[in-house]
């Protein structure tokens, strides 16, 4: 029963939302992600610098790729290319086209309405957003819940099964013993707060993404040749202009899209929790930041995956099999057995940081809810370590349908609140495009020109404009 309802919400209803409203951000956005396209480089070289006392904004995109790139980017693409055929590529890229517009939009306002704690820090999210930007205390409140319930708790002992059994087929090591000590190694990381874990997330991401990256690139040099071919498959197959896969353009369109979005989770209000914490000098910045991050999510780590798959000689159509066996099949079918054993710890590097992920973003909701209460948070770890033992040695394939539910009501809350507060995000959009445009390379928020928004003054103060920066924005404005 819950696997219908599942189906329906999330394969029907949830796509259509996610498309649909991407696509009128999209538009009503100019084409924001393809304007501001090479921009983001820009905003990303920035990022790498450091912010005393705060979470970087280069840290915040590596704990959120600690999230989206996860085992979606193996199995899932696997899954996608087994249901769909190779066409079912190609819409997970015209997914992520309009994710981009989307996560943009969310992690904008994620840190537009962030909050300053006691010690300095911040925590924002589409809880925050919806309290202070939609004025519903008690809708905020129930977003925060669902969140750390889906993502804090159920996520997190799938994540944990997933991993240790992966771990077993490739080196049979026991899950008891591979439970443990992944239990203890994820309660030093929570131990040490969100600096912590931005720190593992900010040492792991790039190695594990660099490294899964490599091999795919070497499998795809090997076979270089055939590339052109394999692109003119992905897209002839997914209009069913391939006539090895005509009859699979029905699915190929579902099955790319749903993939897709739970790939990059653009829109579904996971990442905005994980965007508000960095310091940035506009919220722009992170919502740039974190458009990108979906370009690299689907547009590289996911179609490196497809060529890998689809060039191997593995693959077939019709194989019948779950997505690892078939992105470790592949693998192995071009540089030997020792390709089946790096799937899998690749698989082991990508759910341990998806699992920090999940964590801090349990924990962020959590303090939304009863605040920075110290002997809670230590609960919250404790029943959370617990939870991703249990996790590795049981099968919680239940417990994974009610939490694929539960997500998919985080994100219809989400998406109706990025569709009542789009027009504040397009004010500020509009505010950094004429800073811009002005000639001012580094754009600032000045809060006191939104007297009208529930900003946090501390996290987000006025600012005397310089002289010069004044004159600029005046001549842009008369032009």
């Amino acid at each position: 029963m819950l696997e219908v309802i599942n189906n329906f919400l999330s394969g029907k209803v949830l796509i259509v939302l996610i498309i649909g409203l991407g696509s009128y951000f999209t538009i009503c956005s100019r084409f924001v992600q393809l304007r501001h396209f090479f921009h983001m480089f820009s905003v990303f070289r920035r990022s790498l610098k450091s912010s005393a006392g705060q979470i970087t904004s280069f840290q915040a995109l590596m704990l959120s790729l600690a999230g989206r790139v996860g085992a979606g980017n193996i199995s899932g693409v696997g899954i996608a290319v087994t249901l769909g055929g190779p066409g079912a590529v190609f819409w997970m890229w015209v997914t992520a086209l309009i994710g981009m517009s989307s996560s943009f939009i969310e992690c904008s306002l994620g840190q537009l309405y962030k909050r300053t704690d006691a010690k300095g820090a911040y925590h924002g999210g589409p809880a925050y957003y919806i309290q202070h930007g939609l004025q519903k205390r008690w809708l905020g409140m129930v977003m925060a819940f669902l969140l750390l319930v889906t993502f804090g708790f159920a996520f997190n002992g799938l994540q944990a099964h997933a991993v240790t059994h992966s771990l077993n087929n490739a080196f049979s090591l026991d899950t008891t013993y591979t439970g443990f000590t992944l239990a203890v190694l994820l309660g030093l990381v929570f131990i040490g707060g969100l600096k912590r874990i931005a720190w593992i997330a900010d040492l792991l991401v790039p190695l594990k993404t660099v490294a899964y990256i490599s091999v795919t690139i070497y499998v795809i040099v090997l076979q270089f040749d055939h590339v052109p071919t394999m692109m003119a498959t992905i897209v002839k197959s997914a209009f069913g202009l391939d006539q090895a896969f005509s009859g699979l353009v029905g699915s190929t369109i579902i099955i790319g899209v749903k993939r897709g979005v739970f790939a990059n989770e653009a829109g579904l209000g996971s990442v905005p929790n994980v965007a508000a914490v960095a310091s940035v000098q506009h919220p722009i910045n992170q919502g740039l930041i974190q458009a990108f991050s979906v370009f690299l999510d689907t547009f590289v780590i996911c179609t490196c995956t497809a060529l890998l798959i689809l060039l191997s000689g593995f693959y077939t159509p019709g194989f019948e099999g779950d997505g690892i066996a078939l992105t470790q099949n592949s693998l192995a079918a071009v540089v030997g057995e020792w390709g089946r054993m790096f799937v899998s710890v690749a698989l082991a590097l990508f759910v341990f940081t998806s699992i920090i992920y999940n964590y801090y973003l349990g924990e962020s909701n959590l303090c939304f809810l009863v605040g920075n209460n110290h002997k809670i948070l230590i609960s919250y770890r404790g029943i959370v370590l617990a939870l991703i033992f249990w996790g590795s040695i049981e099968n919680l394939s239940t417990v994974f349908a009610f939490a694929d539910i539960t997500m998919t009501i985080v994100a219809f809350v989400n998406l109706f609140a990025l569709a009542f507060l789009f027009k504040i995000a397009v004010r500020i959009l509009n505010d950094y495009d004429n800073q811009r445009a002005a000639g001012i390379k580094t754009p600032m928020f000045d809060s006191s020109q939104f007297p009208d928004l529930d900003l946090d003054r501390n996290a987000w103060p006025a600012y005397t404009v310089k002289p010069d920066v004044t004159a600029s924005l005046q001549l842009h404005a008369q032009t």
